[in-house]
């Protein structure tokens, strides 16, 4: 048989390798920084783009798709070439691939900080950038199919099928979630509204999860464990098993997340019903990927990168083990909104995807550089101090979220509160946020090992250079089935079919699920009292958008009597959300939700609590937000805008409406400042730094036309709504 001689493409996996490791000290160094927020929340005092609010969402994105994305597509086009037995379909699409991807991060560490967000979680970015990684996600799908059409081995490994289930359900999923109205070049609203948006929304959250930091690294593990132990896959029919049933059942788990919420009760329930069921495919993968490694035990003790291997796969099946169990009501009713969450992320987090991660750099850069690992006694070093930290990160957190749902939800015997005042809960769980922190640390400085080690093996190897290869020419054969031949092994050498068959097992539940709850209009019935935001409670809703407030309050008040109680009640309800483009729901309450706030407080509190959180809230870790309070007009150049593409949305301004918009918003915003005006201390400030204005030849900007007061208006109207109803 005449052998083909043609080269790998190492050079590109070099590439994502090195970005890799630069985004992921990123991304933990952000993370770190906000760990160490907690504990000193005015640590970036007045500085808008370091805010927390502004931070969050960039540390999420840059170790999710900065971080894992970078090392699945390192590791995706060192395996997918060696197991087609092909060169990549085209360097040009591959650099394409490279370099779009890279842009679209460094425009998230722009936008992100200077609060262009969309605010729905793991899809916090507006929508050019939404576009850009459509098109660069279709290139590496263009060039992962194109590969395997030209591929030299006959079958289909295992890793290929869930890397091609990857590139299918995140394309579904980001489309999807991110269609958007723009309303001008960094700003734009979801096109689904409250219920709708929350149901599909966390349809893409969850899978986000399934599909990008998951599935991928599943078949990763595919690839290098066997790889590296020198062993078969433990069971080829469990890898047939798993890949079928996981990525039919995950798609349905979606709605677990809004459990006891405005989403009706079936949704709810079939979220939970699936949810159950991951279990079996999950455990499924961690076992096969565990006994691969049966008689190699001695090789795991010699090889860090194998130990890496052996705690990623246990953190996986601890995650996907606690993922269901989570999901189920009683369970859900006490961990939804506390840190237990926050811990059970990152055990994914740390563990499946950064020590996956770590585990192949070690073993890739050693190979294209023809050398040996610097220190191998600094690779183990990073495994236990990665370990530890790991360790010293997630316990407390998980201490941190019992003890805050148990004090959120004790009365006495008179029937109040025991703990009325939510800063109790804040205070109380500190120590454990002293511990997050160092935990956090102790990961950090494994990965900064990692990039010494790295650094010095790559100074110590030859550059890297493309790989030459030979095999033999794949032959021509019928399309159909051979004698004998079973059906899946058949599929296994037709990616197009097995990628269409991929594309209906995740499409059935996403349409079972979504499809009711958007077009079926009496499954979100509405309420009469519940109006259209006025033009300065809108404005003031973007700003609380775009300061990140919803990383820390919800705006969900479940059916608990406890919630009921604490947060003027009654449960949320479909019909409140119907305006709200985006939903504001939350995932976690580092302080209060704030779904019936409006009127609790007077408009000085909300004033003065802005400013400095801890003058009327003793011991809060809230920022300040002095940014709020500048000397400088709120920006309504877009306001008739805004409600215009509100109208597209089905939101009912009448024609007056917007034309008046601007004198409504002005009106509002003086009522708001008069009544401001009660405080001695608001009118002595306000005298004083008109002074100091007119004396550096500044124009004094009345705190009618500046943002703070926007961002009260809408605070201010939470809830009211609803309450006008009951009153009647």
């Amino acid at each position: 048989m005449e052998m083909e001689q043609f080269y790998y493409d190492n050079k590109i996996v070099k590439k994502f390798i090195y970005a890799t490791i630069l985004f992921g000290v990123v991304g933990m160094l952000v993370g770190l920084t906000l760990a160490v927020m907690y504990l000193f929340p005015n640590m970036t005092d007045g500085i808008s783009w370091l805010s927390y609010g502004r931070l969050r969402p960039l540390h999420t994105n840059a170790v999710i798709f900065a971080f894992v994305g970078n090392a699945f597509f390192a590791g995706m086009y060192y395996s997918l070439q060696r197991l087609l037995k092909a060169r990549m379909f085209s360097d040009f699409l591959s650099n394409l691939h490279f370099w779009g991807w890279q842009l679209i991060i460094v425009a998230a560490a722009i936008t992100l900080p200077l609060g262009y967000t969309s605010s729905k979680e793991y899809a916090e970015l507006e929508w050019p950038i939404d576009i850009a990684i459509a098109l660069i996600w279709v290139v590496m799908g263009i060039n992962m199919i194109g590969t395997m059409l030209r591929r030299r081995e006959r079958h289909l490994y295992v890793a290929i099928w869930f890397y091609l289930a990857t590139f299918v359900t995140v394309a579904v999923l980001h489309i999807f979630n991110n269609i958007e109205i723009p309303v001008s070049g960094l700003k734009s609203y979801s096109v689904y509204a409250g219920v709708q948006d929350a149901l599909v929304q966390w349809w893409y959250g969850h899978n986000a999860v399934a599909f990008f930091l998951t599935t991928p690294f599943l078949g990763l593990m595919y690839y290098f464990v066997p790889k590296i132990a020198n062993r078969p896959v433990y069971s080829y029919r469990l890898s047939i098993i798993h890949f079928w049933s996981l990525i039919f059942i995950y798609i349905w788990a979606g709605p677990h997340h809004l459990l006891y919420s405005a989403l009706p009760n079936w949704a709810q329930n079939l979220g939970v019903a699936f949810s159950v069921m991951l279990i079996a495919p999950s455990w499924g993968g961690m076992i096969n990927g565990l006994l691969t490694l049966r008689g190699a035990w001695d090789k795991v003790r010699e090889e860090p990168v194998l130990k890496f291997f052996v705690v990623a796969i246990t953190g996986y099946g601890m995650a996907t083990f606690e993922g269901p169990m989570l999901s189920l009501k009683n369970v859900n009713a006490i961990a939804h909104y506390t840190d237990w969450i926050v811990a059970h992320v990152h055990v994914g987090a740390l563990a499946w995807n950064g020590f996956m991660s770590f585990g192949i750099i070690y073993w890739l850069i050693p190979r294209m550089t023809k050398s040996e690992l610097f220190s191998k006694k600094l690779a183990n070093f990073h495994f236990w101090i990665g370990t530890l930290g790991i360790i010293v990160y997630t316990i407390p957190l998980y201490v941190a979220g019992f003890q805050q749902a148990s004090m959120w939800k004790q009365f006495n015997p008179d029937g109040t509160l025991t703990y009325g005042n939510f800063l109790e809960t804040v205070t109380a769980i500190m120590p454990m946020y002293w511990m997050r922190a160092i935990g956090g640390t102790l990961y950090l400085v494994g990965m900064l090992t990692l990039v010494y080690n790295i650094v010095m093996t790559i100074k110590a190897g030859n550059p890297v250079e493309d790989e030459l290869a030979q095999a033999p020419a794949l032959q021509t054969i019928k399309s159909g089935r051979l004698s004998g031949e079973k059906f899946h092994s058949w599929l296994e050498r037709k990616p197009i079919q097995l990628t269409i068959l991929a594309t209906i097992a995740i499409l059935i539940g996403g349409i079972i699920q979504i499809v009711p709850t958007i077009m079926v209009k009496s499954n979100i019935p509405t309420i009469s009292s519940v109006k259209p935001y006025t033009p300065l409670e809108l404005e003031g809703r973007d700003l609380y958008i775009r300061e990140g407030c919803v990383g820390c309050h919800s705006q969900s008040i479940r059916p608990f009597r406890s919630e009921v109680v604490r947060y003027n009640g009654p449960q949320s309800k479909a019909g409140e959300f119907v305006y709200d483009h985006p939903f504001l729901w939350g995932s976690k309450r580092t302080g209060p939700d704030l779904l019936r706030v409006g009127g609790k407080y007077n408009d000085n509190w909300h004033f003065n609590h802005m400013w400095n959180p801890q003058s009327t809230s003793a011991g809060s870790i809230m920022p300040g937000y002095k940014w709020l309070f500048d000397n400088k007009p709120m920006d309504i150049s877009l306001t008739q805008k805004k409600m215009q593409a509100m109208i597209s949305l089905g939101v009912p301004y009448s024609p007056e409406d917007v034309t008046n918009a601007q004198k409504t918003l002005r009106e509002q915003a003086v009522k708001i400042e008069k009544s401001l005006e009660s405080d001695p201390d608001f009118v002595k400030s306000y005298e004083d730094s008109r002074k100091k204005a007119e004396a550096k030849g500044e124009k004094f900007i009345p705190m009618n036309e500046r943002e703070i007061v926007a961002l009260i208006a809408y605070i201010q109207r939470l809830g009211t709504d609803i309450k006008v109803k009951e009153t009647k």
